[in-house]
């Protein structure tokens, strides 16, 4: 006899449970799952995604701020530290990305076949180690060493999306899904916001801009190590966590028996229109965050003419405001969603375009300020980087929405195609922006990076969508399934 699918209804009712509907043809059952520990292993596991975030983007953006020193003897109280006087400095700052871009669907492969957790510790290894060598290979080979290691940089950096979705797709309940994957994303923005003013002050102290590298290397390093004793591939290889929290994760996830080489549904992949909404949305998140991280520090220092102290000071700050607001975001998101005050698809769309259209709003602003408005260009900017915290829990989530056994194929596809511009971005400013202290010429980046977040959130309000794909869970049979959890989605 054909089953039809079984559909699960999860709504919250207190801290401690959620009610389950179960749906087959024998009838109608209602379960209350336990969540388990306040503090539960999930909870641990995206602390430690929270940690690996945090420390990757130490690493990633410190070369955005010390790139002014390593150029300008005037901004170190050392003199004995060595300075350059490159011309290819955003070519420096791009290469991370050319690494980057290779890297994501092996990682989603490998991590689909191998599982994630040992692969972590040697592309994060790889990436702090590079980072450690860059003031020799700076010192050795110029410009050209300090791009062979972003580029190393790159590579290992390229499996941590792809990697964390997938871990996510495994950990993160669907009614916490915003709260959950915001929180993990957020280590991406608290790593700015520890690392700019930080990495500021050490390159216009004596230490010099060399201990910056040193510094953020060390703490990544200490990472894989306690990645290692705590880190978990999925509940069911956790060795200490509660029968209760591991049947609450996974029956609430809907997850079919797993095949580890389970067959990845390309053409199904790549034909769906919500598919496509994530590549576009993330080719305009990536272009702008992308000019907001290697470009900020720049335009503060040549256009509003900031020192390094202050300058990797209000580098940080819309950051500190992005990494703030998200939480807000997200808390309200997962609220809305499951009060069944609206769909899914319908809140993600709403956050995707707070974080996209307010940022492009801003960004137009910013362009036409007059210079001598510093503080004003500063607060825009700020403002600029508290809305983009909506985007967390706007496309930054939905992969899992989409496809909770394939969320790390849909990140990799979704981020590795769509990296290329944030390659292309900063050349594109490089080109335009001839006299970096002419506002008239970053007011066209300004602008154009306005109507690519704008034109991108139109794509994503026109075709996406808030429900498990029927290609999800290819490996499920009508005949062989019993009894499916699939979370609640639109409306």
């Amino acid at each position: 006899m054909n089953l039809i699918g079984l559909v699960l209804c999860c709504k919250c009712r207190s801290d401690n449970g959620v009610d389950v509907e179960r749906r087959n043809n024998d009838g109608c059952i209602t379960e209350k799952l336990e969540k388990g520990p306040f503090v539960g292993c999930r909870h641990i596991q995206m602390f430690l995604y929270f940690l690996l975030m945090m420390y990757s983007y130490c690493m990633r953006s410190v070369l955005s701020v010390a790139i002014v020193a390593m150029n300008d003897n005037s901004t170190s109280a050392n003199h004995d530290v060595p300075v350059y006087h490159w011309t290819d400095r955003s070519i420096v700052l791009s290469t991370f990305f050319c690494g980057y871009i290779i890297c994501q669907f092996p990682a989603a492969h490998f991590g689909k076949k191998y599982g994630i957790k040992w692969i972590l510790v040697c592309t994060n290894i790889l990436d702090s180690t590079s980072c450690i060598l860059i003031p020799t290979m700076a010192n050795e080979f110029g410009s050209k060493g300090v791009m062979v290691c972003r580029f190393l940089q790159g590579l290992a950096q390229g499996f941590l999306l792809p990697s964390i979705h997938t871990l996510l797709g495994h950990w993160a309940p669907p009614n916490e899904r915003s709260r959950i994957g915001t929180f993990a994303y957020a280590g991406s923005v608290f790593g700015n916001i520890f690392s700019m003013p930080i990495t500021g002050l050490i390159c216009s102290s004596w230490l010099g801009w060399p201990f910056s590298f040193y510094l953020w290397g060390a703490f990544g390093l200490s990472w894989s190590f306690i990645w290692m004793v705590f880190g978990f591939d999925k509940p069911k290889s956790h060795n200490n966590i509660t029968k209760i929290e591991k049947d609450y994760i996974e029956k609430s996830l809907g997850h079919c028996k797993e095949k580890d080489n389970e067959a990845i549904p390309w053409m199904d992949i790549l034909s769906s229109p919500p598919v496509w909404a994530l590549i576009v949305s993330n080719l305009g998140v990536n272009w702008g965050s992308s000019i907001l991280l290697t470009q900020t520090p720049t335009y503060l220092n040549k256009i509003l003419k900031f020192d390094i102290k202050a300058n990797a000071a209000l580098s940080a700050a819309p950051y500190l405001a992005m990494w703030l607001f998200s939480f807000i975001f997200s808390t309200t998101c997962d609220f809305i969603i499951n009060r069944n005050w609206i769909s899914r698809g319908c809140a993600r769309k709403i956050f995707n375009s707070i974080g996209t259209l307010c940022p492009a709003l801003g960004l137009l602003y910013l362009g036409f300020t007059p210079k001598d408005q510093a503080y004003l260009s500063v607060g825009i900017l700020i403002l600029v980087g508290g809305t983009i915290g909506a985007g967390f829990c706007g496309f930054q989530v939905n992969h899992i929405d989409l496809s909770p056994n394939h969320s790390g194929i849909l990140m990799a596809l979704s981020n590795g195609c769509t990296s290329i511009f944030s390659v292309i971005s900063p050349l594109v400013v490089q080109y335009v922006v001839t006299d970096q202290a002419n506002q008239d010429q970053w007011k066209i980046i300004f602008i154009v990076s306005a109507l690519v977040y704008a034109t991108t959130d139109v794509f994503f309000i026109c075709f996406a969508s808030g429900e498990v794909q029927k290609w999800n869970e290819s490996c499920e049979s009508s005949e062989t399934i019993k009894d499916k959890y699939i979370p609640k989605t639109d409306i």
